[in-house]
């Protein structure tokens, strides 16, 4: 089997999913200062350290990204954390654009920045051991946005990257988020929704990407926070799935969904839902979560950092476990107690 392939494939296997730790520093700052942590290296490693060598979190995770600082990182012993993580049989990501940033004559809208240079650091994660990478473009729905501009650059930077990832032999994860903010319905988002996935797989075919060895990372079909019409699981998992039916070509090797502003509980529930429903689709449909599977972990990490270590890898192991039995259908809430 071709190498990305098999990584790709691996990735989304039965019941397994991805854990986001590629927090950037001015976020993780922002959680930490949340929780009345000192944003300090020192603080940072040992954080990390907690969540990359929590036992059975491999019954669960097939991957993890990192960020450029923790993908250089080791134990306090001294030992890689990407060799902990080959050795676990979860496969080392990285994340590598360079953030979303402002979209010049676009007011209110963004394009995530990063392909230059990207080549030659492509290479050098490869050989720090990364398997797959994943770059974020960010779509804002609002008064007459996202323009077709935002969508199209957003979707070429996209493309141009997964291509390069490609060459490097690493598994891109494409990540086009539509973000949850804003009052609109869940019609308006699956209407944006349709269109962004639609000029994305257009461009990633016109330049000649691997779907075999693609991942997409997205979010699910979802009214705006602030939208005084909420809808129910049901709703939400046909207006996702029969989006994707319509528009993600059958070889794509995965998809995978981001939390994107859900609680922890709304995302494994909801992703439980769609994989009950939805039995024979030709892509597996799992989860990429970051503050969904860390939050409750990092919290009691923060009220007493050596104390509750144990205790904090336990309940992240734990919400892994969910996560994997919500990827094959076989979440129930009675698994919580």
């Amino acid at each position: 089997m071709n190498p990305l392939h098999e990584t790709a494939k691996k990735m989304v296997a039965p019941g397994k999913g991805i854990l986001a730790i590629d927090e950037s520093h001015a976020t993780c700052k922002k959680r930490f200062d949340a929780l009345g942590v000192d944003f300090t290296e020192e603080n940072r490693q040992h954080y990390r350290q907690l969540l990359v060598t929590a036992p059975e979190t491999e019954t669960a995770l097939a991957g993890m990204i990192l960020f450029d600082e923790t993908i250089r990182q080791s134990t306090q012993d001294g030992v890689p954390f990407v060799k902990i993580l080959r050795e676990k049989n979860i496969i080392p990501g990285i994340k590598v654009d360079a953030g979303a940033k402002d979209l010049a004559l676009f007011p209110g809208e963004k394009v995530t920045e990063g392909l230059d240079g990207l080549r030659d650091r492509l290479k050098e994660y490869k050989e720090l051991g990364a398997g797959f990478a994943k770059w974020r473009a960010v779509i804002t729905i609002g008064a007459d946005i996202p323009s077709d501009g935002c969508i199209y650059a957003n979707a070429h930077a996209l493309a141009r990257y997964a291509g390069l990832c490609q060459e490097a032999d690493v598994v891109p994860m494409v990540e086009p988020e539509i973000l949850i903010d804003g009052d609109h319905t869940i019609e308006r988002c699956q209407e944006i929704s349709e269109k962004t996935w639609t000029v994305l797989f257009d461009l990633l075919k016109f330049f000649r990407v691997d779907l075999a060895g693609t991942i997409l990372k997205t979010s699910m079909v979802l009214p705006g926070k602030s939208c005084q019409t909420q809808v129910d699981d049901d709703t939400i998992a046909k207006a996702t799935i029969e989006s994707f039916k319509k528009i993600i070509p059958a070889e794509l090797a995965g998809i995978v969904f981001l939390s994107g502003g859900q609680t922890d509980s709304q995302s494994t529930l909801r992703l439980n839902h769609m994989n009950q429903l939805y039995q024979d689709l030709p892509w597996p449909v799992s989860f990429s979560y970051g503050r969904g599977i860390q939050q409750p972990a990092l919290e009691l990490w923060a009220a007493d950092k050596t104390g509750n270590y144990n205790e904090a890898q336990k309940i992240l192991a734990h919400r892994a476990k969910m996560n994997g039995l919500a990827a094959k259908g076989e979440y129930d809430t009675s698994l919580e107690r």
